[in-house]
């Protein structure tokens, strides 16, 4: 789950990281309001999901009250690759001397959280890590030990930063880990950390995102979570309990157990990739999946209108076939899909599934009895609506 850049700032200070005494608006009049309130110049933000808000012309800096509500009346309601802006973050201006950037992520080689750091801060991280690796400082903590302080000053003096600033920055990088380890957190940003103009550090902007399956132990943080940005089959199969991530193919999946899934994802990819046939998404409907998840599920493939063919592929162990078949005709029912299903139902009362499937005598139901034959069976059904 990520958290716009104020959510972010916000977080910070509450484990102690220096931020800019800004404010959120969502009217141009706000956002006057807040500037006044501040003193000039002030810098107005665009808040959505997403980066380049500055080469969108998401990002202003304004030098009165009038031009802050000007620039955020230019703001709000602009589309920045496909996000429409809601609100908007008044920032004070800082007298900014150096971008530092900083970061601890999730390194799932290594198996433990991963610092990152350079004096290159304020760009992006991608570009510089392509064109310059050697700038980028970094550091893995032993998730039995935590941070220790002896890295905190290795990484200060590594990115040549001055030594002035070592203990500012060692106590930020502290309060940072802090804050990635209680919140959950997969990504903990600031980029840029800044010194300013009077020698202080300041994390000017903020990104954070929460690991979805740690919401549960963090109910603050999932309270703030904005979907406006999120694909509505996402969405939707959060609030069913279904484990969804849309692709580019045309077949849509259905499958039960993430294992299981891929398998029929790479199977799906083996058989159509000569004709540029492949998987619309991963989808698991879990194991022990109801008719309405399964109806749910359903309703989510086919509302991608890239979907040519529907396969679904289900191992019955706690997943009970008979029932996954009542959820399909549900939604078959609801939907009325116009494209073809491939099922392959096995294991705990396929045979009662597969005679209820067979007695609805739906005429575009393809029944397979291994994956090889329903993957083949779905590239066969795409190509012939091509």
């Amino acid at each position: 789950m990520k958290l716009h850049e104020y959510q972010s700032k916000f977080l910070f200070r509450e484990f102690g990281i220096p931020i800019p005494n800004g404010q959120v608006a969502q009217t141009p009049e706000a956002a006057a309001a807040i500037a006044s309130q501040l003193g000039v110049p002030v810098v107005v933000k665009a808040q959505v999901h997403v980066g380049g808000r500055g080469k969108a012309g998401g990002v202003k800096l304004a030098r009165d009250a009038d031009e802050a509500r000007r620039y955020a009346a230019d703001i709000l309601g602009m589309d920045i690759k496909g996000l429409v802006v809601q609100q908007v973050l008044v920032d004070p201006g800082a007298d900014i001397q150096q971008e530092i950037y900083l970061a601890i992520t999730n390194d799932r080689g290594a198996g433990c959280p991963l610092i990152m750091s350079s004096l290159e801060g304020g760009m992006d991280i991608e570009e510089l890590n392509r064109s310059r690796p050697a700038a980028i400082i970094r550091e893995h903590i032993d998730p039995t030990l935590g941070l220790n302080g002896f890295q905190t000053t290795h990484i200060a003096s590594a990115m040549g930063l001055p030594r002035a600033h070592w203990r500012s920055f060692g106590q930020i990088l502290w309060s940072l880990y802090r804050c990635y380890i209680e919140s959950d957190a997969e990504l903990a940003e600031i980029n840029p950390l800044v010194i300013t103009g009077e020698g202080e550090l300041l994390a000017v902007d903020g990104k954070v995102i929460i690991d979805d399956n740690a919401l549960f132990r963090q109910p603050k943080l999932a309270a703030q979570r904005d979907d406006s940005g999120e694909p509505e089959s996402e969405s939707l199969a959060r609030a069913a309990g279904i484990s969804y991530i849309k692709l580019d193919g045309q077949i849509g999946c259905m499958v039960n157990g993430a294992g299981l899934a891929m398998t029929t994802m790479d199977m799906t990819k083996l058989y159509g990739d000569a004709d540029h046939i492949g998987p619309a998404n991963f989808l698991d409907i879990g194991g022990g999946a109801s008719p309405q998840q399964v109806a749910a599920a359903l309703r989510i493939i086919l509302s991608d209108a890239k979907v040519q063919c529907v396969l679904i592929n289900i191992f019955g162990g706690i997943t009970r076939c008979d029932e996954v078949a009542d959820g399909i005709l549900t939604a078959y029912n609801e939907v009325q899909p116009n494209v073809p299903m491939v099922i392959r139902l096995q294991g705990t009362n396929a045979s009662e599934g597969n005679a209820i499937i067979s007695q609805a005598q739906i005429p575009n139901i393809i029944s397979a009895q291994t994956l090889t034959q329903a993957a083949k069976l779905a590239v066969a059904a795409v190509k012939e609506r091509a």
